[in-house]
């Protein structure tokens, strides 16, 4: 047993400023002999239940504590005399202390902060009752009064502190090269002798063993933004800032062995013991008086009998399990809270949706919670809430992004604004992150440092151990060993906190009696604070807490609805969809997923095109195959949809696998097979899965010979129950929560939905969705003129701030919204939104200018507007541009005047000034379509002025030319690289260059082309190509062009182009019938000796055929290559071995047309 105990620690909840992970403090602690450790972060108590569960589970006492900050004079005051509050140790000795630190401490963070959260001593005598109170550091209030003002003052407050508080102690701690230190501790010894006020020695722990002071110090680095060489920075010029042992400490204090034996007293009188075994649900009062089961009971029924009018005995025996368990694990206040937020969000026709293993609940779809029938989706109730799983069930709801903070208000005002919170998030350093951190702070280069980061591969929960094993990161473990061992050292520690996006507490007590509360990282109307205490730790403490998270897809369908109201008088709602709706399940055969939540993107829309689903449950299998792992078996699931059988090793597994056609795909296809086979309840099967999914060998081992024992007891053979649960293994970390699936695969099945019958309304919603993404607005404005949809340039007349449709009778367009106009933004859109209504339309571009307000729609805005065509009806863009700085000071004079309350200036100024288009404006100015679409690209991400019928060309031969960049991209990263792309010709200009090898001037052509998507530049360097002239044209053309990746940098050449006719087609495939050879060498590893190398072996092969050498950006031509009808297959084996080791490509040799 050891004599003292560490009073005085910071964990990595010190954000920068400690590195102990609070596990290893409680190891190391236990380790030493000490019976108890102490955590002091720096003013919060975020790792508070990890130290009190940690010791629990070590066995040793947990002390809880904080080192707070003590305002000079009062908390309230925020000025400079308060730039630099004292520090401060305090411990909890009790309860009562516990939760006086917490109201201590929640005051600090909520109302005291300036520069660091901060009590005062008014405060904290208020809520001294149970706390000790060490005197701390050297920036204590009686260790600075030592060093600055006397030592009779530093006395006269010590003095104080004693007669006002019952335990009260002076901090002393022994480190070398700190300012005043021994000054410090000579008087704080002295105090105590004269005054008999105990000492205790405390070590002011950074970090938990001496050799992590250079962690410690690189996280200084990185919180300064310091170099590690910069010696002027913050540093701890000692490395004892450490976990010390007793011995260590008894050598430090042999001095004052007193001060030794008062940590063991303090630790002795600590004993806060914390309620982690009942469930803190708020009562919810029911007006009638009911009890609250017999309530839930009440209105389940209600909700039963309007669901199923002649409902199978299954779905009533369904119905009384539910209740059942939910009476026995006494959550029937629970679930009126979720009804209670549903029904106020159904009243208020806010859309929401249940995310996870809630949607498993009949209970809940009776109540209108969830909008899934649990029993025809075959759903495991038990997945959501079981007796055997000693937890809490969660309800994560989604809501409109925009409506999340209405149903937050409506909760905060059900239950009261000190019963709810929000809850903390921590995030760590991740493995690349690390890297890029310590690396910057030790001065490396970003070229240097960038390679190594990006070497870590991509993939979940990698970490940098694993990282180091892979080929990608062996090239750098020799040289850069130090900075990688930081870089693990500082790996998952804390690095920043913030509020958690969905997660909310209620409590049925106010939460600052147990948990010490802050300002949220988020404004939000209902002021809501944020927990210290993070989600595991909430939920330890048997708190309610729901995820309410705001998703954007939901704001999309409930706009989406309104719109349709709108303008065809249907009033559409979730529950009112068809869900076996041919044309939603056509349009996503058909591949044309963009704006379909979850399903569009390349390869998901792929897959979905080749599965051509005809039920939600292919949508949700899908969902749930679309991940790294199961993503293998899409091939496997896909041929089982259209016929072929699967090969089962048993019966039983074809009952449970055959709606997957034989792939796992579900948690809950594990949990049947175990119920089945080895006759595991539904809720013992969910813990062994779960316990599965954390892949530990030993666990492994004896889960997988009970599954085989009981098996057997099944009457199974024990080779057959091992060949099943090694089946099952590999898929019980992965496979998907069907619940969660199924959900997700509404809410994809209601987009698609609307856009194969709404499909005006489904655009507009999905560019409002994403209108500051211009590369989506760009692909939803190209599917709108696929489908004959006009999207109207912006206009300053009709536009509103959104997106808009347009023409509630007849042919429908849809508006350019005002905000997706780059340099425009919310508040000038709606200003001149607003101004128009107010002045019914501008009749003039004098009624803009004589009434906009300029601080609000700058310069800048209606510059933009002017740009993209806003203003066309008052005249040519150019010309108003050439005005405009003349206008904008007409408009900024009016504005003035307007301000005095003046009459209309344009009533008082000579005919010649008026504002005019007849004489202001230039007539002889005309805009270049060019220079038009060039402004739009820029500024609305898509070109609207633009030939329609070559656009639709386009995009209906994109099955079969590279019509996109993105479609380059996709191709960049496979061996069929020569391609042809159909475009609209901009520009063309012929170059010229020096050949350095035979001092000739040798030509090449740099051509920009307009795809759909973007311009690229793509280069020329056939000496033979003299297609120039079809630029002037204008028309539409296919260029034979290849595409090479250097470095990450890529490249588009093309060897010739001709006239797009509209029944020619392409393959896209390397064509046979070559015209040149293009062999790319590295010129870092080749040298002169090299390159004359390749050259006689050139010359060994003469032939008709040019071949073009290309060595970083010059091309040298050699016409020396003999060219049968298989290049590669006739190319000299010593040619092609000397190529392969200078080539950066797979690809030796690229054939250009």
């Amino acid at each position: 047993m050891s004599n003292f105990t560490h009073l005085h620690v910071h964990s990595e909840y010190s954000i920068f400023d400690g590195v102990s992970r609070i596990k290893d403090l409680v190891t190391t602690a236990k380790s030493y002999g000490m019976n108890a450790i102490a955590v002091t972060d720096h003013g919060n108590m975020y790792g508070a239940i990890d130290l009190y569960t940690e010791c629990i589970e070590q066995g040793i006492k947990p002390i809880l504590g904080s080192e707070v900050y003590v305002a000079i004079n009062d908390h309230k005051i925020k000025d400079q005399t308060e730039r630099s509050p004292y520090h401060m140790t305090i411990l909890a000795k009790n309860n009562i202390g516990y939760s006086n630190l917490v109201k201590l401490l929640t005051i600090a963070n909520t109302k005291g902060i300036y520069y660091r959260p901060r009590i005062d001593k008014e405060l904290l005598t208020q809520y001294k009752e149970g706390l000790i109170i060490l005197s701390g550091c050297p920036s204590g209030e009686i260790s600075r009064s030592i060093v600055n003002e006397s030592y009779e003052q530093a006395k006269s407050k010590a003095l104080w502190y004693s007669s006002n508080f019952d335990d009260y102690y002076l901090e002393i701690m022994r480190h070398d090269n700190v300012d005043n230190l021994k000054e410090i501790n000579e008087n704080l010894i002295r105090i105590s002798n004269e005054t008999g006020i105990p000492l205790v020695a405390t070590n002011d722990s950074h970090y938990t063993h001496k050799t992590d002071n250079i962690t410690h110090d690189v996280c200084l680095c990185i919180q300064t933004n310091n170099m590690i060489s910069d010696s002027s920075r913050l540093k701890f010029e000692a490395s004892s800032y450490y976990l010390k042992s007793f011995e260590e400490m008894k050598d430090l204090f042999s001095d004052i062995p007193e001060a030794l034996n008062n940590t063991v007293k303090i630790s002795e009188m600590c004993d806060v013991t914390l309620d982690l075994d009942t469930t803190k649900i708020p009562e919810f009062k029911i007006e009638d008086g009911s009890d609250p089961m017999s309530y839930l009971q009440k209105i389940c029924a209600e909700g039963f009998l309007k669901l199923f009018s002649n409902p199978d005995e299954k779905y009533k025996e369904r119905m009384r399990y539910e209740l059942d368990v939910i009476q026995q694990t006494n959550y029937a206040d629970y679930f009126l809270v979720v009804w209670d937020i549903a029904k106020y969000s159904r009243e208020n026709n806010i859309l929401f949706n249940v995310r996870g293993s809630a949607a498993a609940s009949l209970v809940l779809y009776c109540l209108g919670v969830t909008l899934i029938d649990p029993l025809e989706y075959n759903l495991v109730f038990e997945r959501f809430l079981n007796l055997e799983r000693k937890e809490m069930p969660d309800v994560d709801l989604d809501f409109p992004d925009n409506k999340r903070e209405n149903v937050l208000q409506y909760v905060v005002e059900k239950y009261g604004i000190e019963h709810v919170a929000q809850i903390i998030t921590f995030g760590t350093y991740g493995a690349r992150g690390s890297i890029r951190d310590v690396g910057r702070v030790s001065g490396m280069e970003y070229s240097e440092l960038d390679p190594i980061a990006k070497a870590v591969p991509f993939g979940p929960n990698i970490n940098l151990e694993t990282a180091m094993k892979s080929d990608s990161m062996k090239p750098f473990l020799s040289k850069y060993k130090n900075i990688l061992d930081i870089s693990q050292s500082i790996e998952g520690l804390v690095r920043h906190s913030s509020t958690h996006a969905a997660a909310v507490v209620i409590s049925e007590h106010p939460l600052n009696e147990f948990i010490p509360l802050q300002t949220s990282s988020k404004s939000n109307s209902s002021d809501m604070l944020m927990t210290q205490y993070a989600m595991d730790p909430v939920a330890k403490l048997g708190l309610l807490k729901m995820d309410f998270l705001g998703l954007s897809n939901l704001t999309m369908i409930a706009e989406c609805f309104e719109l349709i109201k709108k303008t065809r008088g249907i009033d559409l709602s979730i529950e009112s969809i068809d869900l076996e709706d041919k044309k939603t399940f056509d349009l996503l055969s058909s591949g044309k997923t963009l704006g379909v939540f979850q399903l569009e993107g390349d390869g998901m829309t792929r897959y979905i095109k080749q599965l051509k689903p005809t039920s939600i449950n292919d949508v949700s299998a899908m969902i749930a195959l679309y991940r790294p792992g199961p993503m293998e078996q899409i091939p496997k699931f896909i041929e089982g949809k259209h016929g072929k059988i699967p090969n089962y090793i048993h019966k039983i597994l074809e009952q449970n696998l055959e709606e997957t056609y034989g792939v796992i795909v579900y948690q809950d296809q594990v949990l049947y097979i175990f119920r089945e086979m080895a006759g595991y309840s539904l809720g013992e099967a969910d813990i062994v899965r779960k316990s599965m999914g954390k892949k530990i060998s030993e666990i492994m081992i004896a889960e997988k010979n009970k599954f085989i024992s009981r098996c057997i007891s099944n009457g199974y053979e024990e080779n057959l129950a091992s060949e099943v649960f090694n089946l099952i293994e590999p898929f019980a970390g992965y496979a998907f929560n069907k619940a969660h699936s199924v959900s997700y695969a509404l809410i994809s099945y209601i987009t698609a939905y609307l856009k194969a019958n709404f499909l005006e309304e489904f655009l507009t919603s999905s560019m409002n969705l994403r209108m500051q993404d211009s590369e989506a607005i760009n692909k939803f404005v190209q599917e709108a003129k696929l489908n004959d949809i006009v999207v109207s340039p912006p206009d300053i007349n009709t536009s509103f701030t959104k997106f808009s449709l347009l023409g509630v009778n007849g042919t429908k367009h849809i508006s350019f919204g005002l905000n997706a106009i780059k340099n425009v933004g919310t508040n000038a859109s709606e200003s001149i939104v607003s101004l128009r209504k107010s002045i019914n339309k501008f009749d003039s571009i004098e009624d803009i200018f004589e009434n906009i307000d300029t601080s609000v729609a700058t310069t800048k805005t209606i510059e933009s507007l002017v740009k993209v065509g806003a203003f066309d009806k008052y005249g040519d863009r150019l010309a108003i541009l050439d005005k405009l700085e003349d206008l904008i000071a007409v408009s900024s004079s009016m504005m003035k005047a307007k301000k005095l309350n003046q009459a209309s200036m344009f009533e008082y100024l000579p005919a010649d000034q008026k504002i005019s288009t007849e004489i202001r404006f230039n007539k002889n100015i005309n805009t270049d379509p060019s220079e038009k679409q060039i402004w739009e690209k820029e500024l609305l991400g898509v070109k609207l002025s633009t030939n329609f019928e070559n656009e639709k060309i386009i995009m209906q031969a994109g099955e079969s030319y590279i019509t996109t960049h993105e479609q380059i991209n996709n191709i960049v990263s496979s061996s069929n690289k020569n391609i042809k792309i159909l475009g609209q010709p901009i520009s063309i200009e012929k170059l010229s260059y020096i050949d350095k090898r035979t001092n000739k001037e040798k030509y090449y052509f740099k051509s920009r082309i307009d795809l759909l998507d973007s311009e690229i530049e793509t280069v020329c360097f056939n000496q033979n190509f003299n297609n120039i002239k079809l630029w002037d044209d204008h028309k539409l053309l296919v260029l034979d062009a290849y595409v090479r990746n250097r470095n990450n940098q890529m490249s588009i050449y093309f060897n010739d182009a001709n006239m797009f006719e509209p029944n020619q087609n392409s393959n896209n495939n390397i064509s046979r019938s070559t015209k040149s050879l293009l062999i790319e060498i590295d010129n870092i590893n080749t040298n002169d000796s090299d390159f004359k190398n390749l050259v006689n072996l050139l010359n060994q092969s003469k032939g008709e055929m040019p071949v073009y050498i290309k060595m970083d950006d010059e091309i040298i031509e050699y016409n020396n290559l003999q060219v049968g009808t298989d290049v590669k297959n006739i190319i000299d084996t010593n040619l092609a071995n000397f190529c392969r080791t200078k080539i950066i490509n797979e690809d030796i040799f690229q054939i250009i047309n």
